[in-house]
């Protein structure tokens, strides 16, 4: 009995998870968004990433100022619009410097 509510609980997450991603693109299939919605829609990941990530950037070393010196270093090389392993290494090693050189 306890194996088959767990099998209940999975299916009823699975149809309550599937829902509201189906439903949008079944029902918004044939209309067409001016173009100010479609452009914040495709602005909602990467702020939703943002939001993710920045905590823990001031989080990530033990000093605050050596995690923003990389936060800032990360934003700079990726408005250049660098390969991602560039800004991810450009920001390692910059927090590096940082806590070995100038600290």
């Amino acid at each position: 009995m306890q194996n088959m509510n767990l099998w209940l609980i999975i299916i009823g997450m699975a149809i309550v998870t599937y829902i509201p991603r189906m439903l949008p693109m079944v029902l918004l299939q044939e209309i067409k968004l001016p173009p100010l919605i479609k452009r914040f829609l495709e602005l909602i990941p990467f702020a939703a990433l943002s939001a993710l990530i920045f905590p823990g950037i001031l989080s990530s070393t033990g000093s605050t100022t050596s995690a923003v010196i990389g936060g800032i270093i990360a934003v700079l090389l990726a408005f250049f619009r660098l390969n991602l392993i560039v800004v991810v290494v450009g920001s390692i090693l910059s927090v590096f410097c940082w806590e070995t050189l100038l600290v």
